[in-house]
């Protein structure tokens, strides 16, 4: 059965940091890229950040660059999502795609909203 599990989520404050996992069963994670996604409330899915399956290619949208790092860990079929200086509108549900062989999988998602 194919999963990707999110957590990590939780309430931070405007310029803290977090740290969000994504982890893979079910299929071969190594052999997938994967892209970070969020909706805030009422908009819609916006990217986030992708890396290529080799833990190359990191790409990173123009809002987060510079606070925001992806990485994985095919070891451990883990993506992470690692966010500094985070500020209010980095708010909603944060959710990790693999992608690959003519599929794409999505995770539950996981909430963080930021406020003081």
């Amino acid at each position: 059965q194919v999963q990707l599990v999110e957590s990590g989520g939780g309430l931070v404050q405007p310029g803290g940091s977090l740290k969000l996992s994504c982890t893979a069963s079910g299929f071969t994670f190594s052999a997938y890229a994967m892209n970070g996604y969020r909706q805030a409330p009422g908009k819609g899915r916006e990217f986030v950040a992708a890396i290529g399956r080799a833990g190359d290619n990191a790409l990173l949208a123009d809002s987060v660059k510079g606070r925001f790092t992806i990485s994985r860990d095919n070891e451990q079929n883990t993506m992470y999502l690692e966010m500094n200086s985070v500020k209010a509108e980095d708010t909603g549900v944060y959710y990790c795609q693999a992608v690959g062989a003519g599929r794409n999988y999505w995770g539950q998602g996981t909430q963080v909203p930021v406020s003081s």
